[in-house]
């Protein structure tokens, strides 16, 4: 038996199966609303069998987004945006998860294809904020640092982006702690270079991602489950790593946060990462085993016998995928093929199914 297609349950929610869309920024949006595009992107995923499709990095704020067409879930007119997209994803029996983000002194910057570094005013760029004046590059935004109201605002707007998340429809909200954007930037003595509350010790480093994990999870029904996105390491010296990633999943497990999503990398930008296939897999092994909680495994994952090997050894409890995802929608289809899973079909492409079940 298959354990990467057996089904996943996370407080009341059942996930038909271990597969996981990675959240990928599309960089497609008009004032953060979804569109057409997301649709189908996010559309043709369910349709190839992923268990869960997580949306796209979405800001909690107008400046919180990663680009000028970033996505946005920041208003009631943002969630009614999203509603047509989550309920096709149900349709085709996947459950749609909103990546609640807000990326700090890595925002106003061009989407790829667009330019590099910091956008500014006439590319509809903005003032960025951080923990600390620290520019995460020569090439990116300085930051104002943040003050005390504009952490307890960056509370307020994660709560309020979990409402209009489940206003949407959606069924799993994840907290975006990684990749190094605002939450991950106090989180690492790198980029938190602050003397009061906020910063110095670890425990004062974790305070915000705290309060906001505490606000999101009372903000999110009891019966479906909260997720984090962590980078389980910096990849350089003196950063945040590992052993401080464990204690802060602890943390948020005693809030209620239901699934670590583990990555890395990302706060950097001169980090050394040694790129393998599964190299990030070790940090979800880790944080399930130390810190007690789900985890789900992501890096260069990419055939069905590697997947199915690290949910079934236990290493992770899914597994999340990304460019694969974007090269082939049908992975998950052709995967339990492969695994020889009779994976339903919906009733339009059965003529085109393969494998030994298929036709």
């Amino acid at each position: 038996m298959s354990i990467l297609f057996s089904a996943l349950r996370l407080r009341e929610l059942m996930i038909k199966n271990r597969i996981f869309v990675s959240p990928m920024c599309q960089y497609s949006c008009e004032d953060g609303m979804p569109n057409t595009w997301h649709m189908v992107h996010l559309g043709s995923r369910a349709v190839g069998g992923a268990g869960l499709v997580i949306c796209e990095a979405s800001g909690v704020c107008p400046e919180g987004r990663i680009s000028p067409q970033d996505a946005g879930i920041w208003s009631a007119a943002h969630a009614e945006a999203w509603a047509p997209i989550v309920a096709f994803i149900k349709a085709q029996g996947s459950v749609a998860a909103m990546q609640l983000a807000h990326a700090g002194r890595k925002a106003s910057t061009f989407a790829p294809w667009r330019g590099t570094g910091a956008a500014d005013a006439t590319h509809g760029g903005w003032q960025v904020v951080a923990p600390s004046a620290v520019a995460f590059a020569d090439n990116y935004p300085m930051p104002r640092e943040m003050n005390h109201a504009d952490i307890d605002k960056c509370v307020a707007d994660f709560e309020w982006g979990a409402q209009h998340a489940l206003q949407a429809g959606f069924e799993v909200v994840e907290i975006h702690m990684a990749h190094g954007y605002l939450l991950h930037e106090f989180l690492s003595p790198l980029s938190n270079l602050r003397r009061d509350e906020y910063g110095g010790s670890l425990e004062n480093r974790m305070r915000l991602p705290l309060r906001v994990a505490e606000a999101v999870r009372k903000a999110w029904p009891a019966h479906l489950p909260v997720f984090v996105r962590i980078s389980a390491s910096d990849w350089q010296e003196g950063g945040w790593n590992i052993e401080q990633s464990v204690e802060l999943c602890q943390r948020l497990k005693t809030l209620g946060i239901d699934l670590i999503d583990v990555s890395s990398g990302g706060n950097a930008a001169d980090a050394k990462i040694a790129l393998a296939p599964g190299y990030q897999v070790p940090f979800a092994t880790a944080i399930k085993n130390e810190a007690g909680i789900a985890s789900s495994a992501v890096g260069l994952i990419t055939n069905a016998v590697q997947a199915e090997q690290i949910v079934a050894t236990g290493l992770a409890d899914a597994v999340c995928l990304a460019r694969v995802l974007l090269r082939d929608p049908y992975w998950p289809r052709h995967a339990a093929t492969e695994l020889g899973v009779d994976a339903h079909w919906p009733d339009q492409y059965k003529r085109g199914a393969v494998g030994p079940f298929g036709r």
